[in-house]
């Protein structure tokens, strides 16, 4: 995105970066209904374990936890439905062919409100190997005692 300016993160999803090797990224529209539209602009949303798939053409969201609207009637939504997610047709068709490669997922990343609109971060990922992970930590941490060390060596001069 080229300017943040309207764009308010709702939910984010931390463990994907840990666990995924993060390729591209896409913006997608999201079909929801009115309760949970609302449960969302109250961040009472959760990206853990939720994925997306290509299904008879279409692009869904699995695993995604929207709470209930308090305020709703007691006509409310299911937290965990499957919901649309929404893109152009050639995207998703660009999406599926690298998804039926081995070892490629769509993952959420973020969702956010952008214009009034809520929208979703999708992530084209490949799963790291446990030792990717352990590297990855290393040079974390690597970084940050540089970091420190930099610090104390400014604050004594």
């Amino acid at each position: 995105m080229e300017k943040n300016e309207g764009v308010r993160v709702l939910a984010q999803n931390r463990k994907a970066r840990h666990d995924y090797f993060i390729e591209e990224t896409y913006e997608a529209g999201i079909a929801l209904v009115g309760s949970e539209v609302k449960s969302m602009r109250a961040a009472r949303a959760n990206l853990k374990d939720s994925y997306a798939r290509v299904v008879n053409g279409e692009l869904m969201l699995y695993n995604m936890h929207i709470s209930p609207y308090d305020f709703a009637s007691s006509l409310n939504h299911d937290p965990l439905r499957e919901r649309k997610l929404l893109m152009h047709r050639r995207e998703i068709n660009k999406l599926a062919g690298y998804v039926q490669e081995k070892g490629y997922a769509l993952i959420p990343l973020r969702t956010y409100l952008k214009r009034g609109k809520v929208k979703i971060e999708l992530a084209l990922a490949r799963g790291k190997k446990k030792y990717d992970k352990r590297h990855d930590l290393a040079e974390k941490d690597a970084k940050r005692e540089i970091e420190r060390a930099f610090k104390d060596r400014q604050q004594y001069r």
